[in-house]
């Protein structure tokens, strides 16, 4: 006994000597999660200096990132090359004084991009924060953009090993930092994570898997953080921010430049650089091989693996459990795990082994194989199936989920005994139909092992009549461009008498005059306001607006709001971040059909101005012509937007001219309408069924709404052959 607790007295001495002062009061014998939030606690505590992105990254990145062999220069991330070929773009170094924005400065690249934090990081705190902040070229920073990180080798470009959807779509490459980065970069990201939690997930920033992490780290960066040991100069910056009397420093740390096996503690993987030396040894036993492995609990997706603990000279520190040859779990102290997303009637076979504090491994145990139940039986039916939203050519059709002895995957439905759609939801939206017609709808459940269910009992919907239109195609009637600010609008009205959906349509604008950019689908689902849709009914109107507008008239009527945060095409919500003197275009199908502003002009010939279509106009035009078409408005005129009246055919348009309804939002149970005439009012919801129909004279003004949901409504006012339609939303 004596002897032993000398051993621990001298092990303790050591590890407190070899470990940084500034973790001592950090315990750093705990693992996993638990080591995580006392790294990150610690972090946040000494985090006593917030930083201005202006001037205070520019002054901390001149002293922190200062070429160690040449004091006139900073080092600039990704760059590799010394300066003597014709591209700059590559330079490994650039003058410490020649920060700015043009091709022969250097500026400040986000490692971890602004865009990608959730939410965007800013010019304050994460966005400013120095530790992820390093001198680059502007041209190769503006390269990376906010693509994700990816695998690679050699210098920094593209990967040709992974892709995202990101700022080129779909198939965005990712970005590889370089071989002498990458450690730099896996290391910031770990640092982002600790500090500011799941604003600056490790998934949101490169392409990798995290199946084997306890949380969002990726084996991506735990691979780079092995493979690109840290630097004097990553270390030297750390010293330097750990003062918070130095000018421009924070105060914290990052603690894997500091020791980089602590990512190896906290998150698994290989083992990287223990630069304490208070974790490794020389210890080279593997732990003994896991015994008397055994599968329980089998499903038609599951089962359970356990298995008889390791042991180890040292200590065994965790199992890696392997499902056909693949790694697909990792535990700590663990020795049971359940293994999921199987399929049903397939035979797995499964293996274990142990791994110690400096990553030793055992042999992998003998294999078990086990086979996951049969499934057979089909789902039920589908039931209560009932029809909603009635328009001219579209319906939506809901029903009851279906049971089943496994798991439904999804539902087919079926319209006049056709496949139309598939959907994992309870409802779905019918489209392209044609009005006045009876349709006959059924619905197939599907389970996750594809066996198909009865079809439902069927349920007719007959579409409602289509109105008469003046107009043959959609047009834009109105655009806001303020003095200042970004409440920005574009509205587009639809005199057509018919229900348009809005697939296929589509905003571009022409920067500056310039070519036409950052093409903005219509029907684009996640930008689609809440309450609204990519439907147009007729004499109604669809407002698309930038998500920076505050102006509650805007808001109040937007069914399209384009983020400020989004990758490009829509960075910066785009294209409807126009200055006045961007000509914006309505398309269709990649054609411009209507244009607001002079085609090519790149001057502010629209800037500061609300545009609106005049009432007798009856289509799109692709040749400007304001003073033929346009009434303008002062800057900041904000009150015609959520409806537009048409007086094509009409002798006398004093009708409608002081018709008001208020209050709207409705937060109570009636509607007002004033009007000194006697008028129809009839209200439909946002896909075009009519709800109520009411009429109005200066002794009946109001509609009671008390049955009414909450949601986006409009209501169409009616007099003789006139009609206007305007928005409501009740409360």
């Amino acid at each position: 006994m004596k002897k032993k607790l000398l051993y621990i007295f001298a092990f303790i001495t050591t590890f407190l000597s070899a470990q940084e002062s500034y973790y001592s009061d950090v315990n750093l014998q705990l693992t996993g999660l638990a080591l995580k939030n006392a790294l990150a606690t610690k972090i946040t505590n000494t985090h006593t200096k917030f930083l201005d992105y202006t001037p205070d990254v520019w002054i901390a990145s001149k002293i922190t990132d200062v070429n160690p062999n040449n004091a006139n220069e900073v080092l600039l991330i990704y760059g590799f090359e010394n300066g003597t070929d014709s591209n700059l773009d590559n330079d490994r170094t650039r003058g410490i004084n020649n920060n700015g924005g043009s091709t022969t400065n250097w500026n400040r690249e986000h490692v971890f991009p602004r865009s990608l934090g959730n939410p965007n990081l800013g010019t304050v705190g994460p966005g400013a924060d120095a530790h992820h902040l390093r001198p680059s070229d502007p041209s190769r920073n503006s390269s990376r953009s906010n693509r994700k990180f990816g695998r690679g080798s050699g210098n920094s470009g593209f990967s040709s090993l992974d892709f995202h959807d990101g700022l080129d779509g779909p198939n965005t490459a990712a970005y590889y930092p370089g071989d002498e980065w990458k450690g730099d970069v896996a290391r910031m990201i770990m640092y982002m994570y600790l500090r500011y939690g799941n604003q600056c997930l490790p998934s949101a920033v490169g392409v990798g898997n995290n199946s084997n992490t306890p949380d969002d780290m990726i084996d991506l960066f735990l691979r780079w953080n092995v493979e690109d040991p840290v630097s004097d100069f990553e270390r030297a910056r750390n010293t330097y921010h750990e003062n918070s009397n130095n000018t421009a420093a924070q105060g914290n740390r990052n603690p894997f430049v500091d020791n980089p096996f602590l990512a190896t503690r906290i998150w698994g993987g290989d083992s990287a650089q223990d630069t304490w030396g208070i974790y490794t040894t020389n210890d080279t036993e593997a732990p003994s091989i896991p015994t008397n492995l055994s599968i329980s609990n089998i499903n038609f997706t599951s089962f359970d693996v356990s298995w008889t603990a390791s042991t180890d000279n040292e200590a065994v520190t965790g199992y890696d459990i392997f499902v056909n040859n693949v790694l697909t779990k990792q535990t700590t102290t663990a020795t049971s795990v359940t293994i999921t997303d199987l399929t049903p009637n397939t035979t797995y076979a499964v293996s274990i082994l142990a791994k110690d504090l400096k990553n030793n491994k055992s042999a992998k145990s003998t294999v078990v194989n086990a086979k996951t139940l049969e499934d057979t039986l089909p789902p039920s039916a589908p039931s209560n199936l009932n029809s909603s939203n009635i328009s001219d050519t579209s319906f939506t059709i809901s029903w009851t989920a279906a049971t089943d002895n496994n798991q439904i995957a999804s539902y087919d439905v079926y319209v006049n005994g056709i496949f139309n759609t598939n959907v994992q939801t309870l409802s779905a939206s019918v489209t392209g139909l044609t009005p006045l017609t009876s349709y006959t709808s059924y619905v197939i459940s599907k389970d996750t092992s594809g066996n198909t269910s009865p079809q439902s009992a069927s349920i007719n919907i007959t579409t409602v009549a289509a109105g008469t239109g003046v107009a043959t195609e959609l047009f834009i009637s109105e655009y806001v461009e303020p003095n200042g600010g970004n409440n920005k609008a574009i509205e587009i009205v639809n005199l057509t008498g018919k229900t348009i959906n809005l697939a296929g349509y589509s905003l571009q604008k022409q920067s500056n005059g310039g070519n036409w950019v950052d093409n903005l689908p219509l029907d684009k689902t996640e930008f689609i306001v809440q309450g609204s849709s990519a439907n147009i009914l007729p004499n109604d109107v669809f407002v698309i607006l930038n998500a920076g507008a505050s102006n509650s008239k805007l808001t109040s009527n937007a069914d399209l709001v384009v983020p400020s945060n989004q990758d490009a095409p829509y960075k910066y919500a785009s294209p409807v971040n126009f200055n006045g003197n961007d000509p914006v275009g309505l398309f269709k199908n990649g054609v411009l059909i209507d244009i607001v502003g002079e085609l090519n002009n790149s001057s502010n010939h629209i800037k500061d101005v609300t545009l609106r279509r005049n009432g007798d106009v009856s289509g799109p035009n692709t040749t400007f012509s304001e003073r033929g078409e346009w009434t303008s408005f002062p800057e900041n005129t904000f009150d015609g937007i959520g409806s537009f009246t048409s007086t094509l055919n009409v002798n006398n348009i004093k009708t409608f001219k002081d018709v008001k309804i208020f209050p709207n939002p409705a937060d109570g149970n009636k509607l007002f309408i004033s009007s000194l005439d006697n008028i129809k009012a009839d209200i439909y919801n946002v896909l075009g069924k009519l709800i109520r129909r009411e009429n109005i004279s200066s002794g009946t003004n109001s509609i009671h709404l008390k049955d009414l949901q909450p949601g986006v409504y409009v209501i169409k006012l009616i007099s003789g052959s006139k009609s206007t339609s305007k928005k409501f939303i009740k409360q």
